[in-house]
């Protein structure tokens, strides 16, 4: 089934980047935009997980570089019975993450050092599993090419001003098309970036308090997360604002146009189903290096650093 709705997704946006195409070039500007939306749909599986990592200047880690997060992951990885997917940390100051990758064997996991700084164990391992989650459903796929391809409708979009509008380009709207496509296209890319991410937040809710057994630990990382990001401006989010819905909270300021329409639902009734869903969850018997109730400071004290 999400292989259909990833295929349903991408027709969609596929169609509104020919629209943009008929709008700025007309019959010429359809097939163009055709075939390029085709190359980017091929090139976007293969490597979409790669630039998005790249725009948010995110770091791969090992067991040496970030034993703690690493051995976190890799814990609760197992229990979730998935591969062990790539790690990385982004030098960034806003509390975030989320997750990568066209399936489970070639998935990864990028968090904040803000994330790490700001979170103690049971709730970075909470979140850990949140965008484990995601993996398991195979929402990463989906959620990454969409980022993708949508920044591309805004970037041809704002092409539209520099490339359409006269009468040579065999535009039949003129000036008129320019405008429709360089404001009505961005707003139809985000409202697909919504229908992504809105209802698959609550499924990775749900599946990461399984998954790490206590629904308790995302319910307060969330809290956590949706009282700080507002405040701590995340400058590449901001500069690839196309990819704000992989994140686990909204990564936008509100200052752009872009945050106009949120792809996250309400943190707070994420917050409330965790804490219903914590009141008769039974949690399994922690082992390992998943995080223990209890530890003293983000990482324990005597820790090398919030990640190290």
């Amino acid at each position: 089934m999400n292989y259909v709705r990833t295929a349903m997704l991408l027709a969609a946006l596929t169609a509104i980047f020919m629209g943009v195409g008929y709008l700025i070039g007309g019959s010429g500007g359809v097939v163009i935009a055709f075939l390029f939306a085709a190359g980017m749909n091929l090139f976007s599986y293969w490597n979409a997980d790669k630039m998005v990592l790249s725009m948010h200047h995110a770091r791969e880690v090992d067991a040496q570089a970030a034993p703690q997060l690493y051995g976190i992951v890799r814990e609760l990885a197992e229990r979730a019975d998935l591969p062990m997917p790539r790690v990385y940390v982004m030098d960034n100051p806003q509390p975030n993450a989320f997750a990568t990758g066209r399936n489970p064997q070639n998935a990864a996991v990028a968090a904040t050092t803000g994330l790490l700084a700001t979170l103690t164990r049971e709730e970075v391992a909470g979140v850990i599993a949140h965008e484990l989650a995601h993996i398991k459903h195979r929402d990463t796929l989906t959620m990454t090419i969409t980022a993708t391809i949508a920044g591309a409708i805004s970037m041809l979009a704002s092409f539209a001003f520099w490339f359409g509008g006269n009468r040579d380009n065999n535009n039949p709207l003129g000036l008129i098309g320019v405008l429709i496509a360089a404001i009505v296209a961005p707003f139809a890319a985000m409202l697909v970036q919504m229908a992504v991410s809105r209802t698959r937040e609550y499924a990775a809710d749900r599946g990461g308090a399984e998954i790490c057994g206590r629904p308790d630990w995302l319910a307060s990382a969330l809290a956590k997360i949706a009282g700080t990001a507002p405040r701590v401006e995340n400058v590449d989010a901001e500069r690839n604002p196309a990819t704000a819905h992989l994140f686990i909270v909204n990564p936008l300021s509100g200052a752009r146009m872009d945050n106009l329409f949120s792809t996250h639902p309400a943190t707070e009734n994420r917050i409330a189903a965790l804490r219903a869903m914590a009141s008769g969850f039974a949690a399994p018997p922690s082992s390992g290096s998943v995080p223990r109730t209890g530890s003293a400071g983000p990482w324990n004290a005597g820790s090398r650093g919030p990640w190290g």
